[in-house]
């Protein structure tokens, strides 16, 4: 693919990590694995089982994500997002990649590094 063609704006961050989604919090969470984020959107997978989140469909999401600190420590930072399933990949026969778009960004953005002690300090 040429570079050109690239369209994110953000360099997103790789991690596998477990994410809680639901339709609605009040029902039965369900779990997946988190594979990259950006401080827009997550994209996740999940069993094929009924439970897998569909294009289109409004969910909320509880995950956390790494907070990385100017010395290469981290924090785990704990958000919970609602947002909307923009796409759904097969992966195989059992497993689903869903991309969530947040309706509300996350304060940071977890694929860059922070630039300065000041930024690491941020209240989340």
């Amino acid at each position: 693919m040429n570079e050109n063609d690239e369209r994110r704006t953000e360099q997103r961050l790789r991690y596998h990590w477990p994410i809680w989604f639901a339709e609605n919090f009040s029902d039965e969470l369900t779990q997946g694995q988190m594979s990259d984020i950006s401080s827009r959107a997550a994209a996740f997978t999940c069993y094929d089982d009924g439970t897998c989140p569909y294009l289109g469909q409004q969910i909320t999401a509880r995950f956390s994500v790494p907070r990385y600190g100017p010395d290469d420590s981290f924090d785990m930072a704990d958000f919970t997002r609602p947002g909307h399933v923009f796409r759904v990949d097969r992966v195989n026969s059992l497993v689903r990649r869903v991309a969530l778009q947040f309706a509300d960004p996350l304060p940071f953005k977890p694929g860059e590094p922070i630039d300065n002690q000041s930024d690491a300090q941020a209240p989340l």
